[in-house]
């Protein structure tokens, strides 16, 4: 009987090959749609993990996130500098590090921060943490090696930002894989950054519009000059109430009470403190919308290719109906007939879904990989338990399919068939 459907698919390879491909890539929508809205999470999930609580100025709780989290430019509004020196000798508080940008390098952004975030976030691949002003670590997809000078540009070079001129980084060291943004930023001492952009300690700028503040490429174009700055200049990171403003700061807080008591402390009276976890949730519930419109374009799009097969098939089945006929007439019962047409079929489309789940999954690691290549997110892109229930009502939506065409065959009379 095999060797009958595979002499028979041979013949008619033109048409098998369409249903297949129709079936393929009607598949492969749904599938790279799923795995790559459960990559996005899992990848924002581990990124977010890193940070406990982020504390800002008022306004939104998502770009805050998106800023100072994941890297994503966007002017933010400055808070007072005197908020890190109250953090920083807080007893709740581990360990609270600034956060300011502005700057950028060869596409990779400039974070300024301090020696202790820097040596929080992951453990150091090779050399050692900044400790002066002059000097800098790199994320471990930062393509550039120990002891180079880094030129800091004002916004991105591309879009015309200016670059500095008063000071270059010198790289000390790698950090090690985190799977997150901080993969692809230049860490420097927040120190220098503010004197790069003439915010010394009474020259706070204007909340909303400071440099360490602003990501926006060519905002603020230098109009007045600066002094030189030491790059062996020692770094003192005892904050102070004079410290100028700051877009964001990363809190580490001691208990897990003392995390809820931090944010309920500092969401008011200028400031906006959030845990990371809970604003995904609602970019999720966001995600969650998109998902469930692309779920229902796939799920629309695999109707109309299984309404077109089951078309194709019927008529197929009519031009085929001397060959059924013959098939009756030289002795073989209706139960083979049946069973030859509902398997050639079948394997049709089974092959259909077996190559669409794996072009979705290949689509969506490609995706996965452009993202994560321009953001530095590890996308971990997988099949979860809860596919093998979708695999197997595909399955089984496609086996009662192939039986439309299969019964149509069934119930030929073979000298009406032969007739025909």
């Amino acid at each position: 009987m095999m060797r009958f459907i595979l002499a028979d698919l041979r013949r008619l390879w033109a048409g098998s090959l369409v249903v297949v491909l129709l079936i393929a890539f009607a598949t492969a929508l749904g599938v790279a749609v799923t795995l790559q809205e459960r990559a996005l999470r899992l990848g924002s999930a581990r990124a977010a993990d890193k940070f406990d609580l982020v504390i800002g100025a008022p306004g939104s709780e998502t770009q805050l996130l998106l800023s100072s989290v994941f890297l994503q430019p966007s002017p933010l509004p400055l808070m007072p500098g005197d908020v890190l020196a109250k953090l920083a000798a807080d007893p709740r508080v581990s360990w609270a590090a600034p956060v300011g940008f502005g700057d950028s390098f060869s596409g990779y952004p400039i974070v300024g921060t301090s020696s202790v975030l820097a040596g929080s976030l992951s453990t150091l691949a090779e050399g050692q943490v900044f400790s002066r002003a002059g000097e800098a670590v790199i994320g471990a997809a930062v393509s550039l090696p120990l002891g180079y000078a880094v030129k800091p540009t004002h916004g991105l070079a591309a879009l015309g930002g200016e670059t500095h001129t008063e000071l270059s980084y010198r790289v000390t060291g790698r950090l090690a894989p985190t799977g997150t943004s901080w993969d692809r930023a230049i860490l420097v001492p927040i120190q220098s950054v503010w004197s790069l952009h003439g915010m010394g300690a009474h020259e706070e700028e204007e909340p909303g519009h400071g440099h360490a503040g602003a990501t926006t490429p060519g905002h603020d174009a230098h109009d007045h000059d600066h002094a030189h700055i030491d790059p062996a200049a020692p770094l003192d990171e005892a904050w102070t109430a004079a410290s100028p403003g700051l877009p964001a700061i990363l809190v580490k807080p001691k208990t897990i009470a003392d995390a809820y008591k931090l944010r309920q402390d500092y969401r008011g009276n200028g400031t906006l403190a959030v845990f990371p976890g809970e604003v995904l949730t609602n970019l999720y519930a966001t995600l969650g919308d998109a998902k469930r419109v692309l779920s229902a374009v796939a799920i629309g799009a695999q109707v109309l290719v299984a309404a077109a097969v089951l078309l194709v098939t019927v008529i197929h089945v009519g031009q085929r109906r001397r060959q059924i006929g013959a098939l009756r007439a030289f002795g073989a019962p209706q139960t083979a007939v049946l069973l030859i047409v509902w398997l050639e079929l079948f394997l049709l489309v089974a092959l259909g879904i077996l190559i669409g789940f794996a072009i979705g999954y290949g689509a969506a690691r490609l995706l996965s990989g452009l993202f994560s290549g321009e953001s530095g997110i590890l996308l971990p892109v997988g099949f979860a338990r809860e596919d093998l229930a979708s695999v197997f009502a595909i399955t089984v939506f496609a086996a009662g399919l192939a039986l439309v065409p299969a019964f149509l065959a069934y119930r030929q009379s073979p000298a009406a068939a032969l007739r025909a």
